[in-house]
C-alpha cells in the first residue's frame, strides 16, 4: 500500500516495499535494476507470479515445444517511457499555456499579483488531494499545472518588469539544472538508494519547515528585510541550497521512472511520474527566479 504522505506517496515509497523499494529483495523472475528491489511487486494488486509483470506468459509453452526461447508478450496496460515522455509533455504544456495566457492578459497590479496568490493555493489544494489519492486522476493533475501556470505567469511577469530577462534565464538556470542531474544520474555518478533517499528526505524537509518558520517572521514583521529570503549573501545561500534540494527531486524522480518502466508498472503510473517531474521543476524555476533576481542587484 503506498504511504499517505503527499511527498513520498508521489515519488513512489511504499510502506510494504521499504524505503521507496530500495530495501525490497528482487523477485524471481523479474527484471534487475542493478541491486535495487521491484517497488510495483509486494502489496501490489497488479503485481504477477514472483513480481514479474510478464510472468502470465500464453506463449512460453508453445515456445519451448519448438525448442524456441521463450517470447515476451505484447506489454498492454504497462508503463513505458513514450507514456511518460507524453503525460509529461501534456503537463508541462499546460503549466507554459497557463503561464503565457497569464502573462499576455494579466497586467503587473496588486490585483493579478492576488490572483497568483489564489492560483497558487488552489493549486495546492489540488496537489494535496492527488497526492492522497491510491491512484492518479489526470483531471486533478491537468488542473493543477494550469493553476500553477497562471502563478507562475503573473510572478515571471512581475519579476520581468523589475528584473528584464530574468524569467528567461530561470528557464535557461531550470534546464541546465534538469540536464546537468539527468547526465549525472545516467552515468552512475548519484545511485538513488535508501540511505541516499532518506538522508535527502529528512535535509528537504527541515528546509521547508524552517522556510515555513521563515514566512512566518515575515509576516508578523519579525524579519522585514525578508530574513532567510533576504536579497543579500544569505539569500543568495538559501537559493542555492533550494535549488539542490529540487535536483534530488529530481533524481527521485527519475528512479520512480526507471524502476516503473523495469517493472512494468500499471500504465496510470505515468500521470504520477509527470505530476511528480512538474511538480519539481516549478520548485527549480521558482528557486532560479529567486536568485536571478538576488544577482541581478536593484538594477
Amino acid at each position: 500500500m503506498r504511504s499517505s504522505n503527499p511527498v513520498f506517496s508521489r515519488r513512489g515509497f511504499s510502506r510494504d516495499n521499504g524505503y521507496a523499494g530500495f530495501n525490497a529483495a528482487p523477485q524471481a523472475g523479474g527484471p534487475a535494476v542493478g541491486t535495487q528491489g521491484n517497488p510495483y511487486a509486494q502489496g501490489n494488486p497488479y503485481a504477477q507470479q514472483g513480481g514479474n509483470p510478464y510472468a502470465q506468459n500464453p506463449y512460453a509453452q508453445q515456445d519451448l515445444q519448438y525448442g524456441a526461447p521463450p517470447q515476451a508478450p505484447v506489454s498492454t496496460g504497462r508503463m513505458t517511457m513514450d507514456d511518460v515522455v507524453m503525460r509529461s509533455a501534456m503537463t508541462l504544456g499546460t503549466v507554459v499555456v497557463g503561464a503565457v495566457l497569464a502573462w499576455a492578459l494579466l497586467p503587473v497590479s496588486s490585483t493579478s499579483y492576488g490572483l497568483a496568490i489564489g492560483s497558487a493555493l488552489v493549486a495546492f489544494v489540488l496537489a494535496m488531494v492527488q497526492s492522497f489519492k491510491r491512484t492518479a486522476s489526470p483531471a486533478l493533475i491537468i488542473g493543477y499545472a494550469a493553476f500553477e501556470g497562471v502563478f507562475l505567469g503573473v510572478i515571471s511577469e512581475m519579476y520581468n518588469a523589475r528584473w528584464s530577462g530574468a524569467p528567461f534565464q530561470a528557464v535557461l538556470g531550470t534546464m541546465a539544472v534538469t540536464g546537468a542531474t539527468l547526465l549525472v544520474y545516467k552515468a552512475g555518478w548519484i545511485r538513488v538508494t535508501a540511505r541516499y533517499a532518506r538522508i535527502g528526505m529528512t535535509i528537504a524537509i527541515a528546509f521547508v519547515a524552517v522556510m515555513a518558520v521563515n514566512l512566518l517572521l515575515v509576516v508578523f514583521g519579525v524579519a522585514p528585510d525578508g530574513g532567510l529570503r533576504s536579497s543579500g549573501p544569505l539569500g543568495a545561500i538559501v537559493g542555492i541550497l533550494a535549488i539542490l534540494i529540487g535536483a534530488f527531486f529530481l533524481t527521485l524522480d527519475f528512479k520512480q521512472i526507471e524502476d516503473g518502466v523495469a517493472y512494468g508498472a500499471p500504465k496510470e503510473e505515468a500521470w504520477l511520474a509527470a505530476f511528480g517531474l512538474t511538480m519539481t521543476l516549478v520548485w527549480i524555476y521558482v528557486e532560479m527566479l529567486r536568485l536571478v533576481a538576488i544577482f541581478s542587484g536593484d538594477d
